[in-house]
């Protein structure tokens, strides 16, 4: 078992060695998104047993951890070693450590994904079109249609008025049944620019027919123009007809042609799966999340193509590790696939048959966290809370800020699971401890570390605040007692509620300036493939 120290010249050979390694950033995701490196995957020590159980999934990977220099690194570190992960280091200095190399910071999140659309549309010179142009078409009633490439949930907050919902993997797999004729314009939109960019040119690499452009700077692009959007609407593109399946087998096929896709048979899976003791081994489900939830291979991840080109941080933090992609015709994951390597993955593969593999189930999948089972604490129910006298007593509430303000239970105060020790300082003194969290995990998991330092009565809401709300009982909103001033979550442009129109400009501007950034640095990986004649 190694645990150690490495500095930032250390850390950047590592990152290039070619051997399996995974950074994590364990400070909250608000910090992290202020300045953080290319690679490092957040990990907020307030969720490490539960987030790395998916994203470092072999025990013997190696790990370097780091943070500002608070020592929150070192915390993450002992608790890893403590539930099996053998090779940690901690990267001396942290991030300032990181910048006094000369090395490249970045901010926001999801940054390689961010600066990938942006290399994309750089040097595939994928087309784009003016929201003004866009609008003049729709009002005319020319031949088009407009494609909505981000996740239903997205969609449904805010829309471009007659866009259709479809999801990036899913447009080469359904956009032969959504066009009238080859002559149909086909407009491919998302909330900014990436999803913008990787879905147009997702079906350009297709070779559909249709000219295809991206919505330069997508619904926020629409909406700085002064258009009106739709909220709340459900246009959802359908699965394919058997001649449209058929038209997205033959574009995935040239797809796969172009960019070598490998492909991976039950055999060659098993023999990747012995080895999972060397070697990480990612399952990735990149259907719909309601496919996923309906049948599923045992032991995948919901991961669905479109957000995992988008958002891979978020599923895989082990550089150079396999990625076996699954679906069920194959069009969608060997789409994600020919995106995956342009990234800079070496090791992408989509599962042959893949439904004929393993064992399907429609359960859903128990969620590993760490120390979870071992956790023995005194729980209350929301009706025994809600019944009972806890004057003298205090609730705090773990969740995230957003969550927190949008509603919690009366009276609770917000905290921070990785600063309990200044947090709890803030409540009032004399009493017991109610604690909760979203669901009820992240309170238990840190019931034991409140009692440590208050030495007090702690008790874990059952079911979490969640459980509260289910059961009927009355809810709290705004950010009324707040123990800490930290941003603990990134919020979305969309979601924010002062100076949106500015915020939205300089999020446009600071995607379209990541090209510059990689520019200056080495470890984004980027690679072109020849256009195939």
């Amino acid at each position: 078992m190694s645990q150690g120290v490495v500095d930032a010249a250390t850390l950047k050979r590592m990152l290039h060695d070619g051997g399996e390694i995974a950074l994590l950033d364990v400070r909250e995701e608000g910090v992290f998104a202020k300045g953080h490196m290319f690679l490092a995957a957040p990990v907020p020590l307030s969720q490490l047993e539960i987030r790395v159980p998916v994203l470092v999934p072999r025990r013997s990977t190696r790990i370097v951890v780091t943070d500002g220099g608070e020592g929150l690194a070192g915390r993450a570190a002992a608790t890893l070693a403590r539930y099996g992960y053998g090779d940690v280091s901690v990267l001396e200095g942290g991030l300032q450590a990181w910048i006094d190399a000369g090395h490249e910071v970045y901010t926001g999140v999801n940054v390689p994904s961010k600066a990938f659309g942006e290399y994309v549309e750089r040097h595939d010179e994928t087309p784009r079109m003016e929201a003004a142009d866009v609008k003049a078409r729709a009002d005319r009633g020319d031949d088009m249609v407009i494609l909505d490439s981000r996740p239903l949930a997205e969609y449904r907050k805010v829309s471009i008025p007659g866009a259709i919902d479809c999801p990036g993997a899913e447009l080469a797999y359904r956009v032969h049944d959504l066009v009238k004729s080859d002559a149909t314009l086909v407009v491919v939109n998302c909330g900014g620019r990436t999803r913008s960019i990787i879905g147009a040119q997702s079906l350009r690499n297709a070779g559909i027919p249709n000219r295809v452009v991206a919505l330069k700077n997508g619904t926020m692009g629409w909406h700085l123009a002064g258009f009106p959007v739709d909220n709340g609407k459900d246009r959802m593109a359908p699965p394919p007809t058997e001649a449209g399946l058929r038209k997205a087998r033959e574009s995935a096929a040239r797809v796969a042609g172009r960019f070598g896709v490998r492909f991976l048979d039950a055999a060659g899976l098993d023999a990747f799966l012995r080895e999972e003791d060397a070697r990480t081994v990612y399952l990735l489900d990149v259907r719909s999340p309601e496919e996923y939830a309906s049948r599923h291979l045992r032991g995948s991840v919901s991961a669905p193509g479109g957000q995992l080109v988008q958002t891979t941080d978020t599923y895989v933090a082990v550089r150079n590790a396999r990625l076996v992609l699954i679906d069920d015709h194959g069009v969608r994951a060997t789409m994600t696939a020919s995106w995956l390597m342009q990234m800079g993955w070496d090791e992408v593969y989509v599962l042959r048959e893949a439904q004929a593999y393993g064992e399907w189930v429609s359960e859903p999948p128990a969620p590993e966290v760490l120390g979870l089972a071992d956790v023995r604490c005194e729980r209350i129910s929301p009706q025994a809370l809600a019944a009972l006298s806890i004057e003298g007593a205090s609730i705090l509430d773990l969740d995230s800020k957003p969550r927190y303000r949008d509603g919690h239970i009366p009276g609770a105060w917000h905290g921070i699971r990785a600063n309990l020790a200044r947090n709890l300082a803030r409540l009032p003194a004399g009493g017991g401890i109610v604690v909760t969290s979203a669901d009820g995990v992240v309170a238990m998991l840190a019931a034991p570390e409140i009692a440590a330092i208050t030495g007090g009565d702690v008790r874990v809401l059952e079911g979490g605040t969640q459980a509260w709300r289910a059961a009927g009982h009355p809810m709290e909103e705004g950010e009324t007692r707040l123990t800490d001033d930290t941003d603990d979550v990134w919020v979305k442009v969309h979601d924010r509620t002062e100076n949106r129109d500015q915020a939205m400009k300089d999020y446009l501007s600071w995607e379209v300036d990541l090209m510059t950034q990689i520019g200056r640095d080495d470890d984004a990986g980027f690679r072109r493939y020849p256009i195939a004649e």
